[in-house]
């Protein structure tokens, strides 16, 4: 081989290196092949344009090869002038030769490599080669594309439940797209895509898993919108122990199969195309302010502190043509966005939404009888279900149910309390988030818990640098703070937080048990009486001093985890991990207080007292005090799901249990339907009933009860369901009241009731009432009510008024009548009379003809004893009709006619007009002495005194409200 033929393997061999290291003597020597003849002019200018020394090379490369040897070895002259300490080093350290073929073997090993490491997770509890696959356990979060602002952020911090859920669907941008990094490096609205992306989330949000998901997506060819030639994970847990200077291509080396020599060939084939994620940034211990460690030179092989080579890369002086995405918990985003090269963006992980936590316990535990069983019991605890954002917190209870199923217990018992799952998830954190620690666990608890106080007794969730600092001495390094950046005014203004106003609540209750009996008791009995101030002292029960107290509203919470903390299962993990111990006094005093509320019943705390029994979850105390109270009233509210898996979980420790009185939502009959089965007194509310839910009411019912009241509530229920329904009450001891919301009032609605009504004597009130909105033509009335007092049957008929253009011409009919006259009027063509006039006016034909009807209907009615009817107006023919009905019916003792409408049972009444001539008729021949008539409605000036003495005027200028005695 002759001399020009070596000297151009050489250059061909160390390309790739020389791409990288070559720099600063690019135009020198392309100035030499110039001089020497050896390039054209036009290829001289298109090195000379280009924009860095890199693309001159490549440029350059293109005229060496097509210059053959000769060529290739005059620019080898040029190195041996120019750079001749480079030439030495390359001979001393030969790389592989570039070869593409070579490049993209690698690669597809590469890409093998990653699927095998990257397909299985290891979770926290895992055994010995024990693993699952990520995609069985992968859900994408939620990432919000902004930074939040202060009002934002303190929403999200105090939502619970449904809309702390509501909030966190509407702030969600990365569910448009195809892929996370679809989301991440998509172009703003100024149609610019980003070179570097913060990637911000508390601990247990899964920004480890997001990067773990985006190498197997790579890997396995599903690229999102950049089709990336290579994508690099730096773990800077790990580069975080690298003691000894490494270059940039050594570190990333670290964690792939790939060479150094390899990284450089696949980097000089194509650096635009180039993906690194640097995962964990928060977690990286170097001092990146030291300028004596920063890299200045353009090279990815020369060996530096690893911090140099870190900040070159993230400034993009290395590798400036990459892409970079950086994971970090929010404490060092501040820093790192100093770093980072621009252009850049800020993303957050804001947690699952209610449809990605379904998803994540469907795929966790795949069979659907179990996902429903674990689902539906964490969705009933409002606190669990909020914290369930965190993906770390929906493992921790889909693994503890997973256990509890598994050893056969059942729903109510696999559920642990609240407070069990924070504690784990605490654990869980300062196990596997919190390495490094400055000072102790118990040191740490404890200063978190001293700021937690301080915000529930400022009411804040957000804390200034200052405050934070008073108590935590690091914390930037606490996994269960979160550092935020505001706008203020010209400025910038840092604050802190916990993951969430609960968390906040829990590490408060954490602190005051870690506290001597004194100093504890002190602080609960000023927040138990701090409304009765000095007054309250003089009754302070020395040995329970929580006893005659009222605890702080926002200070419930506090409490209910103190409840929970005080459980034995409880206590003792927190004193076997973290040796903090339950003092025995706590629990003695908030049994105390439980027993005496109790025994007091006093309602308006019952629904907290049940959930602080079912945090306490000690089966013989919660016996005990739920047999204080036999009788419960929570009907003043809609219960929440919470609410009612307590309710459950008490009375299932109490068998014998009297009366209920609930106000709940249809979807929780499935959870109430044990107590409610074998509770012999029942008062019922339940809101929004559909016909496929009235199989659950009828179950819950059961037989033999004695039901006070059933109200269903915006149900809009079907004939059929009715049917079914009143099929069940017939099974009842008594029924005192029955409120149902049915789509229309039909004549298979009135047959149904009816049959109800003649073979069931023990029941005192009926009401339907037709859905809002229901078709005149389909519905007989809007309201039927039926009232069953003293031997005598009250029924009263409403028409409401749909607009002011459609006024019914009959709008309430109310009779009263004795009981035993039922089974000889027929409601169902009494209805249907009523129906056909208001579906006419005064001027059609046959609207005389139909009232006169209906009046001759209700004469015939034996033992009528009281009539009250509502119309448009009093006129002539209205006035025939009533002494019609006065002089027929020869019982009746009152009659009341209300001249007006109304648009339903909620609005006030809309009083008509009393005509003078109708006024004039009554007046002159009215002749019955038994028989008390009383009119309603306005009257105009000119003829009050057609009224009599009996006449009272309560208001009105030019027209007066009136009811006239006759």
């Amino acid at each position: 081989m002759d001399h020009d033929a070596i000297r151009a393997q050489f250059v061909d061999s160390h390309w790739a290196t020389l791409v990288q290291r070559v720099d600063k003597v690019v135009m020198p020597i392309a100035d030499d092949l110039r001089s020497n003849g050896m390039m054209e002019w036009e290829s001289y200018c298109e090195i000379q344009s280009a924009a860095t020394n890199q693309k001159r090379l490549r440029v350059l490369y293109g005229v060496l090869h097509s210059g053959g040897n000769a060529v290739k070895s005059a620019f080898y002259s040029g190195l041996e002038k120019h750079a001749p300490f480079l030439l030495r080093d390359l001979s001393t350290n030969p790389p592989t030769a570039v070869d593409l073929d070579a490049v993209a073997k690698s690669l597809d090993e590469y890409k093998m490599w990653i699927m095998r490491e990257y397909e299985f997770v290891t979770e926290y509890n895992s055994l010995p080669g024990e693993y699952v696959l990520l995609s069985e356990r992968y859900i994408q979060p939620l990432i919000l594309m902004r930074h939040r602002e202060k009002n934002e952020r303190t929403e999200e911090l105090c939502f619970m439940g449904e809309r702390f859920q509501q909030l966190m669907s509407s702030e969600n941008n990365a569910e448009k797209v195809n892929t996370v990094l679809d989301a991440l490096f998509s172009a703003d609205s100024k149609g610019i895509c980003p070179g570097a992306v913060i990637l911000q989330g508390n601990s247990g949000k899964g920004k480890s898993f997001i990067a773990q998901k985006i190498m197997l997506d790579w890997a396995s060819g599903n690229h999102g919108r950049e089709n990336y030639d290579c994508v690099f994970h730096l773990k800077c847990k790990e580069l975080s122990q690298i003691s000894e200077e490494q270059s940039l291509v050594e570190i990333l080396s670290i964690n792939s199969n790939l060479t150094a020599d390899q990284i450089l060939q696949v980097l000089q084939k194509s650096p635009k195309r180039v993906l690194v994620l640097i995962d964990g940034f928060d977690e990286l211990k170097f001092s990146f302010g030291d300028p004596s460690n920063k890299l200045t030179a353009n090279n990815l092989y020369k060996k530096a502190p690893p911090e140099a080579s870190l900040t070159a890369l993230l400034k993009g002086c290395l590798l400036p043509e990459s892409f970079l995405l950086i994971t970090t918990r929010s404490t060092a985003t501040d820093t790192l966005g100093g770093l980072l090269k621009k252009p850049q963006r800020f993303t957050e992980i804001i947690g699952f939404s209610e449809r990605k936590v379904e998803e994540y316990f469907q795929k966790f535990f795949q069979e659907e009888e179990l996902f429903r069983k674990a689902y539906e019991s964490v969705k009933a605890n409002e606190t669990l279900y909020t914290a369930c954002s965190s993906p770390v917190i929906c493992w921790i209870i889909c693994t503890v149910i997973r256990q509890r199923f598994s050893d056969g217990c059942d729903v109510t018992s696999s559920l642990e309390t609240t407070t069990s799952i924070y504690v784990d998830f605490v654990s869980t954190l300062l196990e596997h988030h919190c390495q490094g620690l400055s000072e102790s666990v118990p040191t740490l608890l404890k200063s978190l818990g001293q700021l937690a106080e301080r915000g529930m007794m400022e009411r804040q969730v957000l804390f200034d640098l200052k405050t934070v600092k008073k108590t935590v001495s690091d914390p930037s390094g606490s996994p269960f703070l979160g550092k935020f950046l505001f706008r203020k005014r010209i400025r910038q203004e840092t604050t802190y937080s916990f993951m969430h106003l609960s968390f906040q609540e829990f590490f408060t209750a954490l602190y005051y048990i870690s506290l001597d009996e004194k100093e504890f008791l002190s602080k609960l009995t000023e927040r138990f009486h701090s409304h009765w101030k000095s007054y309250g002292v003089q009754y302070l029960d020395e040995n329970c001093p929580l006893k005659y107290g009222c605890p702080e509203l926002h200070f419930l919470p506090v409490i209910q985890f103190l409840c929970g903390l005080c459980n034995k299962e409880v206590s003792d993990l927190l004193k076997e991990i973290h040796n903090i111990s339950v003092p025995p006094s706590v629990q003695a005093q908030l049994e105390e207080w439980i027993l005496f509320i109790s025994s007091n019943r006093d309602y308006n705390f019952l629904p907290f007292i049940l959930l602080c029994l079912y945090e306490l979850h000690e089966k013989d105390f919660v016996q005990k005090a739920v047999e204080a109270w036999q009788e419960m009233d929570m009907s003043w509210d809609t219960l929440s799901r919470t609410d009612c898996w307590a309710l459950v979980y008490c009375l299932e420790c109490c068998p014998y249990f009297r009366s209920l009185n609930l106000n709940f939502a249809a979807e929780e009959l499935k959870m109430l339907q044990p107590v409610l089965c074998r509770t012999p007194e029942l008062e019922l509310t339940v809101q929004n009933l559909t016909d496929t839910e009235v199989p659950d009411l009828i179950s819950a019912l059961g037989k033999g009860k004695l039901l006070g009241e059933l109200r269903l509530n915006s149900s809009g229920l079907s004939d059929e369901s009715l049917k079914q329904i009143l099929h069940a009450l017939h099974k009842q001891k008594t029924v005192g009241g029955l409120q149902i919301a049915v789509k229309n009032i039909t004549a298979n609605t009135v047959l149904n009731l009816t049959d109800f009504i003649q073979n069931t004597e023990k029941w005192e009130e009926i009401s339907l009432r037709a859905s809002t909105g229901c078709n005149d033509a389909e519905s007989l009335c809007s309201s039927l009510r039926l009232f069953n007092t003293d031997g005598n049957l009250v029924l009263n008929v409403l028409r409401w008024c749909s607009s002011p253009q459609n006024v019914p011409s009959l709008s309430e009919i109310l009779l009263q009548f004795p009981r035993s006259e039922m089974s000889s009027f027929n409601l169902k063509n009494f209805l249907q009379d009523f129906h056909d006039i208001n579906c006419l006016t005064k001027e059609s034909a046959g609207f005389d003809q139909q009232v006169d009807s209906l009046f001759c209907h209700l004469s015939s009615l034996s033992g009528l004893n009281a009539i009250n009817l509502s119309a448009p107006l009093l006129t002539e023919k209205w006035a025939l009709r009533i002494l019609f009905l006065i002089q027929s019916c020869k019982s009746l003792k009152g009659f009341s006619f209300n001249v007006g409408s109304r648009n339903s049972d909620d609005t006030p009444w809309l009083p008509g007009l009393l005509m003078e001539e109708g006024l004039r008729l009554l007046k002159e021949s009215l002749k019955h002495p038994q028989c008390t008539l009383n009119i309603k409605g306005f009257v105009t000036c000119t003829f009050t005194h057609l009224l009599g003495f009996n006449m009272i005027i309560s208001v009105g200028s030019s027209t007066d409200v009136c009811s006239v005695f006759l």
